[in-house]
């Protein structure tokens, strides 16, 4: 490509974020390996003692405004830059709520990226007002983005925007990758008795649920530990949960740690566990996979594309701190399928790289600017690729 194209990336929160998650992640990846080819302005967010703009990775980051503000703002920054010319596309990530940026960014291309919406979740996340906003803005989708190329990162999102009425020719699905120089097993071999859960705590994470099971998991195994890491907005109402039911010795909440440290839990680990009500994908479960862990999740939206059930880890319907216990507790029994399914995992893990999924979503900003013939993205591996030949331990 002789000359960058611009790019108008819009996404509430950058990495530095104290908020940041899995989207974010995501975003930069993906980017910040293709400065090459584009120009990326990351219009975001502020927050306490931010600077106004800054540099991640080659890609400048803008701020403007705090949480509220930063929407109320939004459509006119946005106009600016199109009015002046600066910009080739528009990429709007879907992560909670859409921008509807059809509206108001023409003439200018636009594409998105759908992480996930948070549809009824919604009302367990923030208060009632709020969360009927969100529902409102969404239900303008199909008629907002009827025309827009979006990108899905798993097949339960494009199953869910094709719901919301989008046109199925207009949904493709580019799933994440994953760093394989970090996210790898550890040299030996030796794993002991500790549950991970890794992520943002946030009501429709549900780590509740987990914590609520330990009880169960340690009438079962006296050595068991479990390790919550990351931040957020539950953090304080799981640790009088956990002072409640007496499992001070047995769980610890960690916050947010260095990414090395997090890596040396998951190739310690037994298992991860995710029990969210919701996921885009669920980025931890494969940052897991590539350091050999298997991983039990909710049978839900997203995590049932990464979760292959009895191959991978094992998939629990109708998820309570009783179904929940059952499942751990019957795979921490298991020796021989857990480790089985840490290799099998292993393996999968390796058809995704971060490399292959910045290629295809280029793929998909050239073919959107230069429109409005689009060819098809070649598909890359999706979350229900075929399942390693062998039976797999089933629990």
């Amino acid at each position: 490509m002789s000359q960058r194209l611009r790019v108008l990336l819009l996404n509430e929160r950058c990495t530095s974020h104290p908020r940041a998650g899995g989207a974010e992640t995501h975003l930069v990846q993906i980017f910040s390996r293709l400065t090459d080819e584009l120009d990326v302005e990351w219009l975001c967010s502020g927050f306490e003692r931010a600077p106004a703009s800054s540099e991640c990775r080659g890609l400048r980051v803008t701020r403007i405004g705090g949480l509220f503000s930063y929407y109320a703002h939004l459509p006119s920054q946005v106009r600016r830059r199109v009015a002046s010319g600066s910009v080739d596309i528009v990429v709007e990530a879907f992560n909670k709520i859409p921008f509807l940026t059809p509206i108001y960014a023409r003439p200018v291309p636009r594409l998105v990226i759908h992480h996930h919406l948070h549809g009824w979740t919604a009302f367990r996340q923030v208060a009632p007002p709020i969360a009927l906003a969100s529902r409102l803005l969404e239900a303008m989708i199909p008629w907002v983005y009827g025309g827009v190329q979006v990108l899905a990162i798993s097949d339960s999102g494009r199953s869910d925007l094709i719901r919301r009425g989008l046109p199925e020719d207009h949904v493709e699905v580019v799933p994440c990758g994953i760093d394989h120089v970090l996210h790898r097993p550890a040299p030996t071999a030796g794993r002991r008795h500790l549950l991970l859960a890794v992520g943002r705590l946030e009501p429709y994470k549900r780590l509740d649920l987990l914590v609520r099971a330990m009880p169960a998991i340690v009438g079962e195994f006296a050595d068991v530990q479990l390790v919550i890491v990351g931040s957020g907005q539950e953090r304080e109402r799981l640790v009088r949960l956990t002072n409640r039911l007496n499992m001070t010795h047995w769980v610890s909440i960690l916050g947010m740690v260095p990414d090395a440290t997090k890596v040396a839990l998951m190739q310690q680990a037994a298992l991860l566990v995710q029990c969210s009500s919701k996921e885009g994908w669920g980025l931890t479960v494969f940052e897991a996979y590539a350091c050999g862990t298997p991983v039990v999740a909710s049978h839900v939206p997203g995590l049932r594309d990464s979760v292959q059930d009895g191959i991978t880890g094992h998939l629990v319907h109708r998820t309570s701190a009783k179904t929940l216990a059952h499942a751990i507790v019957r795979l921490l029994e298991d020796d021989a399928g857990r480790a089985e399914m840490g290799r099998r995992a292993l393996i999968w893990s390796h058809t995704f790289t971060w490399d292959r999924t910045a290629q295809a979503v280029l793929r998909a900003i050239v073919a959107t600017v230069r429109g409005p013939a689009r060819p098809s993205l070649a598909r890359l591996p999706l979350s229900r690729s075929p399942a390693p030949a062998a039976p797999a331990a089933r629990v």
